[in-house]
């Protein structure tokens, strides 16, 4: 295992390299997880071309003129689903300066009805801007190739874990819920703050991200400073997000990061791929080899973002408070009603291990 920009690099093809080589790399991954929750992921068998078609494409969506970007806009979806304008994302009550398209895992949206699960509101299709029709099987191929690798290192983490490769299987097949964003960050001179995204942990399994160009994502390190995740080429940057937390009780820690806006005359863009359980599943809390459950610390209890074993109403949450508009205009009734801090992650005695 090397480093680069204070941040680990792991060779994904060093899974497939013999029994003694995946167990080396699983002990490697293991650490990079826990000890900063955020490491380089190289050797992943996703070309460069994919990557620069990827990013080809945003740049085009994002060029595209105010009216053909706001014809999808976000507040018409209430899946949460399209466009979002610079601004009109929140993190922790605070607008974030990045302008973005949200695309989910494609799927017919659910009846509503008396008794339906709050969490059904989130499955739905997405919107595809008409102006660009390229978009969409570009995305959708992006969004199936890193899903595939996405669960491979899914699997290499359950090992690490001590656990079978597919202990975490039932709760994401057939198919896991998925969120991929196309991001860009203006320069500072077209913003208010150095806010790119406020900081925060990701919600699901696993997050993929690839950097097309300029820096900005910084990672919180055990110290409380900040660490630069500078651009890696050929790489994605990987860290672990809340499901892993809940799973391992903590061995795994989700780790605070953010996004800082980049230099006046500049502008950054990157390509955010979010790995989830199904909606509908509840996450297991593994049963850890004795070694590693000594070392595991117990999920983190914030009462601003209480972590919750229910994975659709985990991610609803975050959507709800991460757009108001799409909320009041198609959710009032859950936030006149729906009290999530009352349904946070149960403690260790509490929970039957899987």
């Amino acid at each position: 295992m090397t480093q680069a920009a204070g941040l680990p690099v792991l060779d994904f093809s060093r899974f497939d390299a013999g029994p003694d080589e995946r167990a080396r790399f699983l002990a490697d991954l293991g650490a990079a997880a826990r000890d900063v929750g955020f490491f380089y992921l190289v050797g992943h068998g996703i070309d460069q071309a994919q990557a620069d078609r990827v990013s080809g494409v945003a740049r085009q969506f994002f060029a595209l003129p105010e009216r053909e970007k706001l014809a999808i806009e976000m507040v018409n979806s209430p899946h949460f689903r399209g466009y979002n304008r610079v601004g009109w994302e929140l993190t922790r009550g605070q607008p974030d300066w990045r302008e973005q398209i949200d695309v989910g895992t494609d799927r017919p949206a659910l009846p509503i009805g008396p008794g339906t699960p709050p969490w059904a509101r989130l499955q739905g299709p997405n919107q595809w801007p008409a102006a660009l029709p390229e978009l969409r099987p570009v995305a959708e191929k992006w969004i199936a190739d890193l899903t595939a690798l996405g669960i491979r290192l899914l699997k290499a983490f359950a090992l690490a874990l001590g656990q079978s490769e597919d202990v975490f299987a039932p709760i994401y097949s057939p198919s896991p819920n998925i969120l991929l964003k196309l991001i860009r960050y203006p320069g500072r001179e077209a913003t208010e703050s150095d806010q790119g995204v406020g900081a925060h942990k990701d919600g699901g399994f696993l997050t993929l991200l690839y950097q097309a160009d300029h820096g900005g994502l910084q990672v919180e390190a055990p110290d409380g400073t900040w660490i630069d995740a500078t651009p890696l080429p050929g790489s994605f940057v990987v860290n672990i997000g809340e499901l892993l937390e809940l799973a391992s009780d903590g061995y795994l820690k989700g780790t605070l990061h953010r996004a800082v806006t980049p230099p006046a005359g500049t502008e950054r863009l990157s390509v955010g791929f979010f790995l989830g359980a199904n909606l509908n599943a509840t996450v297991p809390l593994l049963t850890l080899p004795l070694e590693l459950d000594a070392h595991a610390r117990g999920v983190t209890r914030d009462p601003k973002n209480p972590l919750i074993r229910e994975v659709g109403l985990n991610a609803l949450k975050s959507r709800l408070r991460s757009h108001p508009d799409v909320a009041r205009r198609h959710h009032a009734d859950l936030l006149a009603s729906l009290k999530l801090t009352q349904q946070p992650a149960k403690a260790r005695a509490e929970t039957v291990p899987a």
